[in-house]
């Protein structure tokens, strides 16, 4: 990438009004996916709520580039650009987080996801060669540490350690999935497609992979039987993924995935309040101090003076979440 293009990405001048309230509107919506996520669970395999969730975007999101008129053909590269983001964003990275959930509380799986800023930025490093600010490595340094103290109760505990392990071990897979996906919005293939058709191509290469492994893993399609499972399928397709990754992808190509990584400041803040409340996520002094110097630790990361104007501290993802 050069010289000029950088300077495209993470514009100051474009934080405005409406960034400031598509900002609100993905933290909001994704603060409450992950606990939304965790009702999905028992019903249906996981596997295959994934798979249904991004069919039914998928088909929301053609249909509404169809009807509007903004339906463009993306071209080979564009197609092959869409099958990344498919791959890396709505296969691996969904099907990652929702086998973490059937370990985890999702509050501490959102909260192990904002820490997407560390694999963003050196991703970023080394392929848009934006460089790492010690603020930023300070700031990891102390996320990192956080997590540790954070789940450092459930790994000494021989009942819980396979679980937590397990889940920690997904979750962090899916932030290294999610954040390749992050860094190729950033790129200029990606910001000379059309948004609103990439994402529906990405998204529906995406629920093509979805399917084909949920049938090998769990076999043939399980349908759910309660309303709430549907009422919640309904909300992770569209205010989820619809809406909140069009909003996403937007910030991202606006001002670049540094600034718009703050969302992760605030995701997690939102999940482990919902967590708590509605999952009964007991707190030791040692998880809070850890959930605490996680947070601490994403602010100091995002806070770097030389971010504002390029890549250097990314985030968890178009003029089209969780």
């Amino acid at each position: 990438m050069g010289r000029k293009s950088l300077k495209k990405v993470g514009n100051p001048s474009a934080i405005d009004v409406a960034t400031i309230a598509e900002f609100a509107l993905v933290t909001v919506i994704w603060g409450s996916t992950w606990l939304v996520i965790k009702g999905q669970l028992g019903d249906v395999p996981p596997v295959w709520s994934v798979a249904y969730r991004f069919a039914i975007a998928a088909g929301a999101l053609i249909l509404f580039t169809v009807v509007t008129g903004r339906w463009r053909w993306l071209g080979w590269r564009g197609q092959g650009f869409a099958l990344l983001i498919g791959v890396a964003q709505f296969a691996l990275n969904f099907n990652l987080v929702y086998a973490a959930e059937t370990r985890l509380p999702s509050g501490l799986v959102a909260l192990v996801f904002a820490l997407l800023v560390i694999p963003n930025a050196i991703l970023s490093t080394i392929f848009l060669k934006v460089p790492i600010t010690q603020r930023f490595v300070l700031g990891a340094s102390l996320g990192v540490t956080g997590l540790l103290l954070l789940f450092a109760h459930d790994v000494v505990i021989p009942t819980a350690r396979s679980g937590a392990v397990f889940g920690l071990v997904m979750v962090s897979c899916a932030v290294v999935s999610a954040s390749v996906a992050n860094v190729l919005q950033a790129g200029a293939l990606a910001r000379s497609l059309p948004p609103l058709p990439t994402l529906a191509n990405a998204m529906t290469y995406g629920a093509i992979i979805d399917a084909i492994f949920a049938f090998a893993i769990a076999g043939r399609p399980s349908i759910g039987a309660r309303l709430e499972y549907w009422a919640g399928l309904a909300y992770l397709a569209l205010a989820a993924s619809v809406i909140a990754f069009s909003v996403y992808y937007r910030l991202i190509r606006r001002i670049g995935p540094g600034p718009a990584a703050y969302t992760s400041v605030l995701v997690p803040v939102i999940a482990l309040s919902l967590s708590t409340l509605f999952e009964a996520y007991r707190w030791t002094f040692l998880s809070a101090g850890g959930a605490v110097l996680a947070l601490v630790g994403l602010v100091i990361a995002l806070g770097g003076k030389s971010q504002r104007g390029t890549l250097v501290v990314p985030p968890d993802s178009l003029e089209n979440s969780g």
